[in-house]
């Protein structure tokens, strides 16, 4: 007993005296522990004060052993102390975690997607621990599991943390991989019980409504369907039916053609057959509708005009409907090849031109930058006649009744008042009626020399109205000048030259 009691003195004394040494307050989550030093402090090996902590957390202690959570992790060899400090008071804070600064990344739930800007209460609810956080998807996104769990709990077998929709399925380890529309299709769409059980694999499971066919072809629609589109189809109408299907032909369904859904029953070949609502020529061209018309586009006419018919179409007669020209039955009516069998009505000329109008006419229009060579004429265009519109000599279109002497257009502004012939060009230039040019010499017989050539043509030829022809004897304009008085006769050059009539040249 005496032993006993001095044991119970010296414990009782060595807790007395570790109250005295205590540096502080313990916290009130630690405060039952307080009698009691020895359950977190070893005073005879410091180094087992981490084991003690554990040995009252048992549940760090098992992260620390698993190596998981943010303790088995992240921590698992360091001193508790180094993060969680006693002896602060009992309103002290022992654990000092910041949310702002905490890395996630050192858990077992690292964040991803939108898990990184959800707030922490989401998962960690009030009065419970972090590390009671749930970890499945299941836990959080019970509502949003449109299986109704019956696809199980781990969500991220088809769902990302982006983002809950969409799912990412594997679909081709499946017996049905999706390929084309299929892939586009919502799961629900052919997967209408949440366990995804009992999906149809045939495609006449899904398309019997879309079946033309009327189950006339078997269930086995991808013999001639593809997956991008229903109204793809595989099959060979060429092989199959000897009738390829080209153009705009190719584009169409098959009831469009078919339209008893009967793929079997024989169908017309000709053009007319189905086009004969459309044939703008009423039956009058015939039934060879390829000859002219693409299967791309009906309004386009591929006829080569020049080769089969000889007769180009170029200009306005490009933009022409066919039946401007073609009034009749195609293969029976003529159509004139040359311009005034379709534009005799159109020439101004009333056929004083010929039939040759592209001479003067262009094929883009009419009326377009008609020219006409002059030259070709009897009455070529030089000088000021260059620049005289047409309808100054050309009174009418007929052109061919237009004058073609000078006199008859310039009457008025003759001064010779019609003496000297209606050759007005024999003296008069066409560059400007004051422009003229007489040789006396050669037009007369009365060469102009020596000081007649200084005279002006009234000096000599005084009234033009008159007869202009002249004597050629000096005598007629220089009797007053003949100091001989005619003794000498009247050929007064056989003495005199033309320079100067004073002072004899010749004895």
């Amino acid at each position: 007993m005496t032993t006993a009691f001095a044991a119970f003195t010296t414990v009782a004394h060595g807790t007395e005296l570790e109250k005295l040494l205590m540096p502080g307050e313990i916290s009130r989550a630690h405060m039952d522990l307080e009698p009691t030093c020895s359950k977190c402090h070893d005073s005879s090996d410091k180094s087992r004060q981490r084991q003690l902590c554990l040995d009252c957390h048992k549940d760090m202690a098992g992260d620390v052993a698993a190596k998981s959570g943010f303790h088995g992790r992240a921590v698992a060899r360091a001193q508790c102390n180094a993060c969680h400090t006693e002896h602060k008071g009992r309103n002290a804070d022992t654990v000092g975690f910041a949310p702002e600064a905490f890395d996630h990344a050192r858990t077992d739930f690292p964040l991803a997607g939108a898990h990184v800007s959800a707030p922490c209460a989401t998962c960690h609810k009030a009065g419970k621990k972090y590390r009671e956080a749930p970890r499945r998807c299941n836990d959080c996104h019970r509502e949003d599991d449109s299986h109704q769990g019956k696809l199980g709990t781990d969500c991220a077998q088809c769902h990302e943390p982006a983002a809950f929709k969409p799912a990412q399925f594997d679909h081709s380890k499946t017996r049905f991989p999706l390929h084309d529309a299929h892939a586009k299709v919502a799961c629900f769409a052919c997967h209408r019980d949440p366990s995804f059980k009992g999906a149809p694999g045939r495609c006449v499971d899904c398309h019997a409504s879309d079946d033309v066919h009327r189950g006339s072809r078997g269930p086995d629609c991808a013999s001639c369907h593809g997956t991008v589109s229903w109204k793809q189809t595989r099959f060979d109408h060429a092989k199959a039916s000897d009738y390829a299907l080209l153009g705009k032909h190719a584009k169409l369904a098959c009831d469009s053609c078919h339209r008893g859904g009967d793929l079997k029953a024989e169908l017309p070949r000709e053009c007319s057959s189905c086009h004969a609502a459309a044939d703008l020529h009423s039956g009058r061209f015939g039934t060879t509708c390829a000859d002219c018309h693409e299967q791309d586009k009906w309004a386009v006419a591929v006829f080569d005009h020049e080769k089969r018919a000889k007769f180009a179409l170029r200009g306005a007669h490009t933009k022409l409907d066919c039946h401007s020209c073609h009034s009749g039955v195609l293969k029976q009516q003529k159509v004139a090849k040359d311009c005034a069998g379709c534009h005799g009505v159109d020439d101004v000329h009333k056929n004083s031109m010929g039939r040759d109008c592209q001479s003067c006419h262009k094929e883009t229009g009419w009326r377009d930058d008609v020219k006409f060579d002059h030259d070709l004429s009897k009455f070529p265009l030089v000088g000021l006649h260059v620049g005289v519109p047409c309808e100054e000599c050309h009174a009418s279109r007929a052109y061919r009744d237009a004058p073609d002497r000078c006199f008859s257009c310039h009457r008025s502004k003759d001064v010779h008042k019609g003496k000297l012939d209606e050759d007005c060009a024999s003296c008069h230039n066409p560059n400007g009626w004051d422009f003229w040019q007489f040789d006396h010499g050669t037009m007369t017989d009365f060469a102009l020399t020596g000081a007649h050539e200084r005279l002006g043509c009234r000096d000599c030829h005084r009234k033009p109205e008159h007869e202009m022809s002249l004597s050629g004897e000096c005598a007629s304009c220089h009797r007053a000048d003949d100091v001989h008085d005619g003794q000498f006769g009247l050929d007064c050059g056989r003495c005199h030259g033309s320079e100067s009539f004073r002072g004899a040249t010749r004895h």
